[in-house]
């Protein structure tokens, strides 16, 4: 391993790769050494494989259990085993709380919650099994001081931070370890269920007065899957947020 490749003879399974913070990640994980298969729910994510030189591509919905039990299967047999996950996949929409459908509601539990603790599970076992493995949840800052009109993304996220504590918990004397990022507003299609209004109050009250991009982001994510760099980090939640929160 060197200081170029952190991630050498690493395999990776990253979630939501086929656009966003989940390519990025794949992207940057892919020149770090691993090898890294993409899976997202979009078709194009076999394209987004083929542009980053990925050992493959899973689709799958992760929301859906059987899926994830399949796709998991499917990106172990590319790669062998799986080392690293990241789940970066997500929904994010704009309702106040007063007149949130119930639908919208549940679809983001399901979506942004429900989903990470299904891939988790997944990929748990044959990690503890062997004694290794890193899990990179990605949560969000909203996760820790909420946000207007984003009640339901914000428990989703909530949830996910807590959700990673806890199983880091459990598997970390085990050789296991889970962490989280908690991004800012990062310039993503996932941005584009939120109206303008709320982006241009949003950068407004940012300490660094801008947006993060996702190239600002993918590195967190390599820092905790590597060896060293990541050895010490056990339930906590990274933020590149641009200042909007400050533990």
């Amino acid at each position: 391993m060197t200081d170029s490749s952190p991630l050498a003879g690493r395999t990776a399974l990253v979630t939501g790769a086929a656009s966003g913070i989940g390519r990025a990640i794949a992207e940057h994980f892919v020149a770090a050494g691993a090898a890294v298969v993409l899976a997202d729910v979009q078709p194009q994510v076999t394209e987004r494989a083929a542009e980053l030189g990925a050992t493959g591509a899973v689709r799958m919905d992760a929301s859906d259990e059987q899926a994830v039990a399949d796709g998991v299967a499917e990106a172990t047999r590319l790669l062998g085993r799986i080392d690293v996950l990241v789940t970066s996949h997500g929904l994010l929409t704009e309702a106040p709380a007063d007149t949130m459908p119930l639908e919208t509601w549940q679809q983001t539990i399901d979506i942004d919650l429900t989903s990470v603790f299904l891939l988790n599970r997944a990929v748990l076992g044959p990690m503890l099994e062997r004694g290794d493995g890193r899990i990179v949840n990605v949560a969000s800052q909203l996760g820790i001081k909420g946000g207007v009109g984003l009640a339901h993304y914000a428990a989703a996220k909530a949830g996910v931070i807590a959700m990673t504590k806890s199983i880091a918990l459990e598997a970390a004397s085990r050789g296991v370890l889970v962490n989280a990022i908690a991004p800012g507003p990062v310039e993503t299609p996932l941005l584009a269920g939120i109206s303008d209004d709320w982006r241009s109050a949003k950068a407004a009250e940012l300490p660094l007065g801008r947006f993060g991009t996702v190239g600002e982001i993918a590195p967190t994510a390599v820092l905790l899957a590597s060896d060293p760099g990541g050895n010490l980090y056990v339930g906590q939640v990274l933020g590149p947020n641009s200042g909007d929160v400050m533990p």
